[in-house]
């Protein structure tokens, strides 16, 4: 029995792909027919809905590699208690501490907006972004390291009646 399987997220990876591809080529087109320079900058209503739907099935495509590398593709009854290594436990304290320094700079990077001068709303989402995903990766080292995992197996002896 396969709790997760890597064949639909790799089709929607290679949909992704291709969405991406037809985006950029249909730019390519705009482009020639107006001899060699796209009108505008902007994209075009056709291509905004080719990078959404190439962006929602790249996320798809992520979430399902990401949830079989956290659980694993096949079930196995019984308790499974987690072993880390130095290494993981490592690079979780590295991340930790990149965290917290990211932390910190984000808060002297706002102090710093609101008392000398205006900085870039780009710069304040990159360094929450990237606290974000630090966080993120942290996360998942903890699900996939140190967290421990319990199936249970039952029979199909229940009070629902189909």
């Amino acid at each position: 029995m396969y709790r997760n399987d890597t064949v639909i997220p790799f089709f929607a990876l290679l949909l992704s792909v291709a969405l991406y591809l037809a985006t950029y080529l249909d730019g390519q087109h705009i482009a020639q027919l107006h001899g060699g320079k796209p009108p505008h900058a902007a994209l075009s209503e056709g291509q905004i809905g080719l990078v959404a739907f190439a962006t929602l099935s790249l996320i798809y495509a992520l979430i399902g590699y990401f949830s079989a590398w956290l659980e694993g593709v096949e079930l196995r009854p019984g308790r499974h208690v987690p072993s880390p290594g130095m290494a993981v436990t490592l690079v979780a304290l590295i991340l930790a501490v990149v965290e917290a320094a990211l932390g910190g700079f984000f808060v002297r990077l706002l102090l710093y907006h609101l008392t000398e001068k205006p900085v870039s709303s780009a710069a304040e989402g990159t360094v929450f972004g990237l606290m974000m995903l630090v966080g993120a990766v942290l996360l998942a080292i903890y699900k996939k390291y140190y967290l421990g995992d319990e199936v249970l197996v039952e029979e199909e002896h229940s009070e629902v009646p189909w």
